[in-house]
């Protein structure tokens, strides 16, 4: 089986390889699979993730869920952290979400990540050399199609090594 860090990098360079990764993460995150949350721009520092505006992930008021909203953002920064950290040494967990909503998007939006690898280096890398676990927060924006900011949602992660960590029986 192919490992994540050659399927982020083939869905970089081909659209095929991007609808093939898309497909994938729908079956391998399950939860996501009925908002078709679908990644639509894919690069190391900066990944995009459309919120489709569709029967499933609408309110009773006829905008986009709030939830949903939320959903949309955590997966957005958390491919990013996968993209530079892979699957396969450390286990990331979102620990909270805080979200501030300012408008009601009535049309696809979409939630928007970057980050550096060198910022990545210096906050997460470092004090997971050091004290074996990182915490990081992640502010992403969710504009809809017409740039209206819908909300801004800040995931807070914790990323440690697999091999330090530990669960009850």
């Amino acid at each position: 089986m192919m490992d994540a860090a050659a399927l982020f990098e083939k869905a970089r360079k081909s659209s095929f390889q991007l609808k093939k990764l898309n497909f994938l993460l729908h079956r391998m995150i399950p939860f996501n699979h009925p908002h078709r949350l679908k990644v639509v721009k894919l690069e190391t520092g900066d990944t995009r993730v459309r919120i489709p505006f569709i029967r499933k992930n609408k309110n009773h008021l006829n905008g986009l869920h709030a939830c949903v909203l939320a959903t949309g953002a955590e997966y957005c920064s958390g491919l990013v952290l996968l993209q530079h950290l892979g699957m396969k040494k450390y286990r990331l967990i979102m620990k909270s979400m805080d979200v501030q909503y300012f408008y009601q998007a009535k049309m696809d939006a979409f939630a928007r990540f970057g980050m550096t690898k060198e910022t990545l280096e210096s906050t997460v890398i470092r004090a997971l050399e050091e004290e074996g676990v990182a915490s990081l927060s992640c502010k992403i924006e969710v504009h809809d199609q017409e740039e209206n900011h819908i909300c801004t949602v800040t995931t807070h992660w914790q990323i440690k090594e697999w091999k330090k960590v530990r669960s009850p029986k």
